[in-house]
């Protein structure tokens, strides 16, 4: 499976941005999807994941309130909506694809990997 972001981008604080994760390969089987993010000098972690039928989402308590996922299986496609941003959001933010129907925010649990994109949030 390969993973493919897009939308990063350079934003004022409170202002809004839109990820979007493409996958393609054998997508045939279920996955939950997932964004982590990584800013400099630390270690990735968590943002939000989706399970596979929509029924569960996890959100990191930094985002809660300002940054949604969605989905859509149709078009192997999964989308992080970003509003209120704050400069403390600035990273690289990675999708990432878990194998299976279960859900998780450890990062060790995902399977597949985008390449990242930066989102840089100016104060």
């Amino acid at each position: 499976v390969q993973l493919v972001e897009s939308g990063g981008g350079l934003v004022q604080a409170g202002g809004s941005l839109r990820l979007s994760c493409a996958a393609s390969g054998h997508t045939s089987s279920s996955y939950a999807m997932g964004w982590f993010r990584q800013a400099p000098g630390k270690e990735r972690e968590f943002v939000t994941a989706r399970s596979w039928s929509g029924s569960r989402t996890y959100y990191a308590d930094s985002v809660k309130g300002r940054f949604t996922i969605s989905r859509d299986n149709a078009k192997n496609t999964v989308y992080l909506q970003m509003n209120s941003l704050k400069p403390e959001d600035t990273a690289v933010y990675y999708c990432a694809a878990m194998v299976g129907l279960g859900l998780s925010s450890k990062t060790d649990e995902y399977h597949y990997w985008g390449q990242g994109t930066q989102v840089t949030v100016s104060s």
